[in-house]
């Protein structure tokens, strides 16, 4: 008993955002930006063994023009950083951000002046992905929940609107030096 069946004449019903939505996450291409070892793992996540074809992603961009999805894989040097803005300024809109990586998300073991402390300092950050180097599963498994990231996201009025809102919450958010507990 398939859906066909339950439904008369063949006619399916939906939104428009939900049927972008779909279209959207099934047609993610992601920007080559590799700058150390996590970069291995993200060569590799493309690779045979890993296929991110199944996932709409078969080819890494060579040009952010024709990219929609930033994986900053590795250590961002204070050199590298007008460079990654400028790459990710140069996408179009829609875009999403990966940060791949200890040393992405928080610099990692480089606490010294020549590293920027998070890639989120340069760029918005949709997913954070731990390890040093975080597997290609790990890679994988982060790709499919910014899918559903993009399935679920509004379109035109309502995503501004959204956007406006996480804003908000953001500069209502406690301050990190701030806060108590395990952190302090």
């Amino acid at each position: 008993m398939g859906i066909e069946e339950k439904l008369p004449s063949g006619f399916l019903l939906t939104t428009v955002e939900t049927a972008a939505g779909w279209v959207r996450k099934a047609s993610v291409f992601p920007a080559t930006f590799g700058l150390a070892c996590c970069a291995i793992e993200m060569m590799t996540t493309g690779a045979g063994r890993y296929d991110m074809a199944r996932f709409g992603m078969e080819v890494f961009r060579g040009s952010p023009r024709q990219a929609d999805l930033m994986i900053v894989a590795g250590r961002v040097s204070q050199k590298m950083a007008p460079v990654l803005r400028q790459v990710y300024d140069q996408m179009p809109n829609p875009k999403w951000v990966i940060s791949m990586g200890v040393c992405a998300s928080s610099g990692g073991m480089f606490n010294n002046y020549a590293i920027v402390q998070g890639v989120d300092h340069i760029v918005p950050v949709d997913i954070y992905l731990p390890g040093c180097p975080p597997r290609p599963e790990m890679l994988l498994d982060a790709i499919l929940k910014l899918h559903e990231k993009i399935q679920h996201s509004k379109l035109g009025v309502n995503r501004e609107a959204a956007a406006r809102e996480a804003e908000e919450a953001a500069r209502k958010a406690l301050p990190t030096i701030e806060m108590k507990g395990l952190l302090r």
